[in-house]
């Protein structure tokens, strides 16, 4: 995960006292919960809009799938890092939950320390792939031009002008491009994508951020982010200075 950005994680159980109660452990250990669903369908769509880093998945569920049909799904169409969190620990719904390839599998009723070193684990586990993961040779997902992009989006080669993009983002082996209006997911790593961008006006301030500089507002004089907009934007402390000298460029 990105340093100084709490991780996120999507709750998802049918008991809404359990789910709450899980959520303000999450919150006390210093992640981010971007939601609570109760059905696997409405998981489906919250992973659409707000990507999770974690999932945290019942089996029991309502609605028409029960968490492992759930959890097959996400693992085919977004391939989001799943933990199983259920009563139900007996060894034929063992065997049908692993074939959702999950992180991680707990039994209730658990312990704080056990989720905590569990979720802990699970961290590491995506970084090491982050690290190992082998940058695609293709780069048919991003086309540069003097102003502009091309880029893949939903079956789709989408124009998007350079001067509209405010920062690209990291997010595991994809990258997320963020405009004014508007997030594009792409699924190439964040290198293949600041290869494209031209480096008088882009810069990586951050293992897991590239931000254009023309659409910085401040920079924390003591805490290591500056200001895009709304948006804090993490900054290595050897990055600093650059950014600043370039700053004094433009």
């Amino acid at each position: 995960m990105t340093e100084n950005i709490s991780p996120k994680i999507l709750m998802v159980e049918d008991d809404m006292i359990i789910a709450a109660d899980i959520s303000m452990q999450l919150t006390k250990m210093g992640y981010e919960v971007v939601g609570i669903n109760t059905r696997g369908e409405d998981a489906l769509n919250t992973i659409e809009n707000n990507r999770p880093d974690i999932i945290l998945m019942d089996i029991v569920l309502t609605g028409k799938m029960n968490g492992i049909e759930a959890a097959r799904i996400i693992l085919k169409k977004f391939q989001v890092p799943l933990i199983f969190l259920t009563s139900n620990s007996d060894d034929a719904t063992f065997q049908r939950a692993l074939t959702a390839k999950p992180y991680a599998f707990i039994s209730k009723p658990f312990q704080k320390s056990e989720l905590e070193r569990t979720l802990k684990l699970t961290l590491q586990r995506i970084a090491i792939e982050q690290e190992s993961a082998p940058s695609p040779e293709s780069t048919d997902h991003v086309s540069a031009m003097d102003d502009r992009l091309f880029i893949r989006h939903k079956d789709q080669m989408v124009k998007v002008l350079l001067t509209e993009i405010l920062y690209a983002e990291a997010d595991r082996t994809y990258c997320k491009i963020h405009t004014e209006l508007q997030t594009y997911l792409l699924s190439v790593p964040l290198r293949n994508l600041e290869s494209q961008l031209p480096a008088d006006h882009f810069l990586r301030v951050h293992r897991s951020f590239v931000v254009n500089l023309k659409k910085i507002d401040a920079i924390s004089e003591y805490h290591e982010y500056l200001i895009i907009q709304s948006h804090q934007v993490p900054i290595s402390r050897r990055s600093k200075e650059e950014v600043i000298k370039r700053l004094k460029m433009i």
